[in-house]
């Protein structure tokens, strides 16, 4: 059993820091308890760490990465970069994000992360849990498609996405998914900005298709997480089974109330918009891909304003995928934001960065320190309660109660 004294706790569920706290995490890695020193007993043989003038927080979750070890912004690049090397690069981001405090991360749409899982589990490497979906499913000239590219390099899926046309071919995608061992599934129902020839308020798939992916993702007990930016892409994902929105640029009162009937969790990644539209043209964005997100900026943050006001669950996930631009480790910007550019309240958004964020992952035991979850907490060197730029200032990160050494 090991104890940790610090100045402050947040737990993720209580709505005020635990003061002159203490967290028990017992040698199974489960939170044994969490509350104020003095009423919170430990034996007295367990290990004392002390952390003064310092807050632990739930392990921050990313429910939006691709784990795919990209190191430019070019699209093509990422499909031609064989996977040995994305691997090694992603094993570096893995560092990279445990040491950003990020305990788990949900990876949707890569080709080395079921990989990366089982190493992780394996302890061959050290890192955040991953939970991945494995390469996305996209329709032909779809987002997850590459456009520029000879139709017969992409035929047979990238890295990122397999192609899927026709009731049959999506459930045959989703089923190979499934036989991976995905921990959910993604589809793509709309264009996006990193797509050269479509359009993010262009629907994509058509309903008997995305009910395919969505039945037998049910059937395997798995969540289908959907890329949908547009409004008529939004409603038809929810519809017809997905229960993740991810970006939602336009988001009316009919998605609203879709996404709020479903019980479903909206990932608004306002991380990579940001980064996009701040710089990146200095970064190889190209100029489709930048003027597609300047276009939509506006809308994208009305469109998270609405989602918060209406009481929509929203979960932080940035779409960051490891180039300078957007690069693993910077993860806690998405936190920042939701302060900055919606309004959340410091803790409304800890709790987006933690618990929000683990309602897309499946399993029930990450994202709050209560009693019987797993011991993942970061250590922050400052109060995030008083300035939310105290995510980025990680002093050390525990996953089951163990300390991570990257």
């Amino acid at each position: 059993m090991r104890v940790f004294d610090a100045a402050r706790v947040v737990d993720g569920r209580r709505d005020e820091a635990i003061r002159d706290a203490r967290l028990v995490v017992d040698d199974d890695g489960t939170v044994a308890a969490v509350g104020p020193r003095e009423s919170t007993e430990a034996p007295p043989d367990a290990e004392h760490v002390e952390f003064p003038d310092r807050t632990i927080v739930p392990g921050f979750v990313d429910a939006h990465v691709h784990l795919q070890g990209a190191r430019s912004m070019d699209v093509a690049d990422w499909t031609t970069t064989p996977d040995s090397l994305a691997a090694a690069r992603a094993t570096a981001d893995l560092r990279s994000l445990a040491s950003a405090g990020f305990t788990s991360v949900r990876d949707l749409g890569s080709s080395v992360g079921l990989g990366l899982r089982a190493a992780l589990e394996e302890d061959e490497i050290a890192g955040p849990r991953v939970f991945t979906s494995g390469p996305a499913i996209s329709q032909t000239g779809g987002h997850g498609d590459v456009h520029d590219l000879p139709y017969e390099w992409v035929a047979d899926g990238t890295p990122l996405s397999t192609l899927a046309d026709g009731v049959d071919e999506c459930r045959r995608a989703a089923r190979k998914r499934v036989r991976d061992g995905a921990d959910c599934l993604k589809i793509m129902t709309t264009g996006g900005v990193l797509s050269e020839r479509d359009s993010p308020d262009v629907r994509q798939f058509t309903d008997d298709e995305i009910r395919a992916v969505t039945a037998e993702a049910d059937r395997a007990g798995l969540e289908v997480a959907a890329h949908a930016q547009g409004t008529a892409g939004i409603k038809a994902a929810l519809r017809n089974g997905a229960t993740t929105i991810e970006h939602g640029f336009q988001m009316d009162s009919k998605c609203i109330d879709l996404l709020k009937d479903c019980g479903g969790t909206f990932v608004p990644t306002l991380a990579v918009m940001f980064r996009i539209t701040d710089r990146g043209d200095d970064h190889g964005v190209p100029e489709w891909g930048l003027r597609k997100a300047r276009a939509a900026r506006d809308d994208h943050i009305d469109a998270v304003e609405r989602a918060y006001e209406a009481g929509v669950s929203i979960g932080a996930g940035t779409d960051f995928m490891g180039p300078e631009l957007v690069p693993h480790g910077e993860n806690a910007l998405e936190m920042e934001l939701l302060v900055n550019e919606i309004g959340f309240s410091e803790m409304e958004a800890l709790q987006a960065g933690t618990r929000g964020a683990a309602r897309t992952l499946p399993r029930n035991d990450l994202g709050a320190l209560e009693d019987g979850n797993r011991g993942d907490f970061a250590v922050l060197a400052d109060d995030p309660l008083s300035d939310i730029s105290a995510v980025r200032r990680v002093e050390a990160t525990y996953i089951d109660g163990e300390r991570v050494e990257p």
